[in-house]
């Protein structure tokens, strides 16, 4: 007896069309995010309120698009656009409309406050639910490469030694010119070609230079208000210091400092003491350790250092939320002046702050031993909140809580990175990325809650 098949007939035209919801399960996912953007009022949204012009796309659909795609891992709008015509889900989700990748470009760069409103109706709406207590928050830094080469990085010297070269050719080329009466109209082309491209490059320098002479005087002046308290504290002391003796700030840039081109505001850092240097950003993130993993706040920095973020990430938690009683963080957070301002507001701290020896980080390692170090707490030196919190993280209960740190903030940045697959950010710009992160946390508690929800 012959093999028998199904017949396969791309040609043959449907009777009636087909609905959607047919081809999507009554759970998925794609019903749970146009909920959530739904629930954004419209008011929160940038629109045309003149109503010229042709008719708008609505923005609910628009910022549905944006969370379900983000959600699966699609990023660009491009992409984005060519998923309206070959994704079931996204083109349920347009209603058969297909906006083009200028139009969500715009939408995404526009629309930061109803990215915010959306962000914190998911958590209010977890809290609704039961599933967010919030209580304790595990806080931890990524770095995340910038829409920008390092290549593109000048030095302050250099740019200025550029801009005076540049100059001189500008001014040679001028010369040149005016003095070639007889030059044909083609070659004439060509010097405007030159001088466009050399004037466009000496205008880069210039703007490099005043990025640099701008976060100069934002340091000097953070620099001078730290020296006149330490010289304030000194004369209430009658004169007498203890220690060496007090440093007047440093104006004006250094040398060696860097400007990237491309992107200003984008700093080059390393995600740790063994990986490559590139031109990124930080992304922050404090999530729920209690067992659901929802980011609960998010930020981006252009500092490369943890030290400065613990207490402005804990200020990033909306107020609706409620305050957390502890607080957890690895070793990059512990600074005295931040760690302080935490406990002020009567919120425990966790953070380490002496490193662990490699025998006790890894108990087989390949690496030959090292002499341990001794504890933080046998230095007289050490600062006193230093040593009191070494004695708070050598308690049974202090462990206990420390491990959930691990288990909440690290797997978020995992899923992040290798399961959405947001490795590189597209816009440009400190405001732009920070919008770009939050749509990124947006979009993954969205599906987290989803999970949480079924």
């Amino acid at each position: 007896m012959g093999t028998r098949f199904k017949p396969v007939d791309r040609d043959q035209p449907l009777l009636l069309p087909y609905d959607l919801k047919e081809w999507l399960p009554a759970n998925h996912i794609v019903h749970f995010t146009i909920e959530a953007a739904a629930m954004v009022p419209v008011s929160r949204f940038v629109v045309n309120e003149r109503g010229s012009g042709d008719e708008q796309y609505h923005p609910h659909m628009l910022l549905a698009l944006l969370l379900y795609c983000y959600s699966h891992g699609t990023f660009s709008s491009r992409r984005i656009e060519k998923a309206t015509w070959s994704d079931v889900a996204v083109r349920y989700i347009c209603a058969n409309q297909h906006p083009d990748h200028d139009t969500i470009c715009s939408f995404r760069v526009r629309n930061k406050a109803a990215v915010s409103e959306a962000f914190l109706r998911i958590l209010m709406l977890a809290k609704e639910m039961k599933v967010l207590k919030l209580g304790t928050v595990s806080v931890d830094g990524s770095r995340i490469k910038a829409n920008a080469s390092i290549h593109k990085s000048i030095r302050y010297d250099r740019a200025r030694e550029l801009e005076q070269e540049l100059k001189l050719e500008i001014d040679r080329l001028l010369t040149r010119a005016e003095s070639e009466d007889k030059v044909k109209d083609e070659r004439g082309d060509e010097v405007n070609a030159e001088l466009e491209r050399l004037t466009e490059l000496k205008a880069k320098m210039r703007v490099a230079q005043e990025e640099i002479e701008k976060r100069a005087r934002d340091r000097a002046e953070l620099e001078r208000r730290e020296y006149e308290k330490k010289v304030r504290d000194r004369n209430d002391r009658n004169g007498r210091s203890k220690g060496t003796s007090i440093r007047e700030p440093k104006e004006g840039p250094v040398d060696t400092e860097q400007a990237n081109l491309t992107d200003a505001e984008s700093r080059i850092m390393r995600r740790n003491n063994r990986s490559e240097y590139f031109q990124g950003y930080n992304a922050q993130a404090v999530v729920d350790a209690e067992g659901t993993m929802l980011v609960v706040a998010g930020r981006v920095t252009n500092n490369s250092s943890d030290a400065d973020e613990l207490a402005v990430d804990t200020a990033a938690i909306p107020a609706v939320l409620g305050k957390p009683r502890t607080v957890l963080a690895d070793r990059g957070y512990a600074s005295e002046k931040p760690v302080r301002a935490v406990q002020g507001q009567e919120i425990t701290v966790l953070v380490p702050v002496t490193k662990e020896t490699d025998h006790a980080a890894r108990r087989h390692d390949f690496r030959p031993r090292k002499d341990p170090r001794p504890p933080s707490g046998d230095k007289p030196y050490q600062l006193q909140w230093v040593r009191l919190m070494a004695e708070v993280m050598g308690t049974d209960e202090a462990k206990k809580f420390y491990r959930l740190r691990k288990q909440s903030v690290e797997p978020v940045f995992g899923i992040v990175k290798q399961i959405l697959g947001f490795r590189q950010f597209l816009l440009r710009g400190l405001e732009k990325v920070d919008l770009e992160w939050e749509l990124v946390l947006c979009a993954y508690n969205l599906k987290r809650l989803a999970v949480l929800r079924g």
